[in-house]
């Protein structure tokens, strides 16, 4: 298997995570963390690939992140026999370029190359755009001759399914991410709602804070609990603290950076509901995780969530801050509606989301591959 990086406590991580357990799969990885992803990664195999001189003398940062990951498998040669290579977050696919027999789960195409390409952009400086501009330029061209090689596409929605035909031109199987459901469970409501992912941008953070400070106006007592990763990258940094003097201005918001997963898991069993704000998330394991635990979800009306949550039943999607407020304050109003919403959620999360059934779509995929 092959994973961009293993630095946080994400959906993908998780995804990748389970896979390698059922495979008892060797993981080739960029970077690679043991004390701020999952804890269950320091029991496999990992081969963290070494940088290379060019990019070991650039400073920590998105630029020789970026860089680093490309090159990295771009360049690599497995020598041990394999049947299939799993790749993972991009641009861990580019292994293929000099190895066959390639299966890409697509978490998303490269997104700061095709549909944050101008969101992306649009942050830099004057003096920073042609750099970006020609960095971003030779990195698509490379994406582009790599992903025509590749024997299988795996996308993990709808969602990623339409930007792969869009970027690709090529057709993937959707096959949406498990969850372990057993592990998830409600312990009533604590009168807060909670916005669990990681500090990033595309995260937006400060949309979950502002329809809080919305629904405050007239509904007192509740709190907002924002927790997430929170990456070295001064870009993150920078973002984070933005985020924090947000809170404080706004008051009665909590931040909790990297948190367990155990405290995770408590967190969600005692929130009022879940939100969630990102821009045209690819998947959305957060939703899932929500609903496991018997929460309505309120979430953005875009990207993966639109395919797990049912508007009114058992989250809502919405368009607005002022409408994600108006949820809230529905469900305060209204504990019977988010009860109800949240029995169905489970419902529906053990229904269509178990790792049997994952593994079982799978499984076809990789023999496919593996009988070329």
């Amino acid at each position: 298997m092959t994973q961009s990086n293993l630095t946080l406590k994400g959906g993908a991580e998780r995804v990748v995570l389970k896979i390698a357990q059922h495979y008892d799969a060797k993981i080739y990885t960029a970077e690679y963390d043991q004390n701020s992803t999952f804890e269950e990664f320091k029991d496999l195999d990992i081969n963290v690939v070494k940088k290379g001189i060019v990019t070991s003398m650039l400073p920590y940062g998105r630029v020789s992140q970026g860089l680093h990951y490309g090159l990295s498998f771009y360049g690599l040669k497995i020598k041990e026999d394999y049947d299939v290579i799993n790749a993972h977050i991009a641009p861990s696919h580019w292994i293929r370029n000099r190895n066959e027999r390639v299966l890409w789960y697509v978490h998303t195409p490269l997104r700061d190359l095709y549909d944050l390409y101008q969101y992306r952009l649009s942050l830099k400086k004057s003096y920073q755009k042609p750099v970006h501009i020609m960095g971003t330029s030779a990195a698509r061209i490379l994406d582009q001759s790599v992903v025509k090689k590749i024997e299988g596409m795996v996308a993990n929605s709808e969602n990623t399914q339409s930007r792969i035909r869009k970027y690709y031109r090529r057709e993937a199987k959707v096959i949406g991410g498990g969850i372990d459901y057993e592990n998830y469970k409600n312990d009533g409501d604590g009168r807060y709602f909670l916005y669990p992912s990681r500090i990033s941008p595309n995260k937006r953070q400060e949309y979950a804070i502002n329809a809080f400070e919305i629904f405050k106006r007239r509904t007192k007592g509740y709190k907002l609990i924002i927790t997430g990763a929170v990456s070295r990258d001064l870009a993150y940094r920078n973002y984070y603290l933005k985020i924090k003097d947000l809170a404080k201005k706004v008051g009665d918001v909590k931040i909790i950076a990297n948190a367990s997963d155990e405290a995770m898991k408590k967190l969600y069993s005692r929130s009022t509901a879940v939100l969630y704000t990102p821009i045209n998330e690819d998947y959305g394991l957060v939703p899932l995780e929500g609903m496991a635990s018997s929460k309505p979800v309120i979430s953005v009306n875009e990207g993966g969530p639109r395919e797990n949550i049912t508007n009114g039943k058992t989250g809502f999607l919405i368009n607005s801050e002022s409408d994600m407020a108006n949820a809230m304050r529905l469900l305060a109003d209204n504990p019977s509606i988010a009860e109800k919403c949240g029995k169905l959620a489970r419902k529906s999360v053990i229904a269509e989301h178990s790792w049997k059934e994952f593994f079982k779509a799978f499984d076809k995929e990789l023999r496919k591959i593996s009988d070329r």
